[in-house]
């Protein structure tokens, strides 16, 4: 009787514990945006773009990362857009870049967008926006507040994240 107790214990955790590794991500209302969209799609352009997001993502990160509300983080953002320039112009001349920029902060277009089986409908939305050359290209796009730019906006690899059990290894081993 204990062993059937124990097993089905062992099986309510593991169907709770699949459960919560397969939720979907969603961008809640009250948030912002950061999006970086290159000139073209080609190769160059897509590079560039990625620097630019790169550079500019990692002083935004470091900005926002104490940040503990929207009107800070808006605050921050609003505050800073001059040396977000600074970070950009800096990109561009260590790299070699010779294009034009445009960097703003405010409601701005999204288009549609899968990311992960959840559509995000396209609309304005509160971000901060950059702009390479013409911006024809495809873009990288996270969310700054709250922090979900660990989420790779742009679905160039395909790396899957294995979840382990140690409760569901140790049934394996022993029945």
């Amino acid at each position: 009787m204990k062993k059937i107790i124990i097993i089905l214990s062992i099986l309510i955790i593991l169907f709770i514990t699949s459960n919560e590794s397969n939720k979907e991500v969603l961008i809640p209302k009250e948030s912002i945006r950061f999006r970086v969209i290159a000139n073209s799609n080609s190769e160059k352009d897509q590079k560039d773009k990625r620097l630019v997001a790169k550079s500019l993502g990692n002083s935004v990160t470091t900005l926002l990362q104490n940040s503990n509300s929207l009107e800070e983080s808006r605050f921050l953002l609003k505050n800073n857009i001059n040396n977000f320039k600074d970070s950009i112009d800096e990109t561009l001349k260590e790299n070699n870049i010779q294009t034009d920029y445009n960097i703003n902060y405010g409601e701005n277009y999204f288009p549609e967008k899968e990311y992960k089986g959840v559509t995000y409908k396209e609309g304005d939305y509160e971000s901060l926006v950059v702009t390479l050359g013409n911006g024809e290209g495809n873009n990288f796009w996270c969310v700054l507040f709250p922090p979900l730019c660990l989420l790779e906006g742009e679905e160039t690899t395909k790396n899957n994240v294995e979840y382990k059990s140690l409760i569901k290894e140790v049934i394996d081993k022993y029945f």
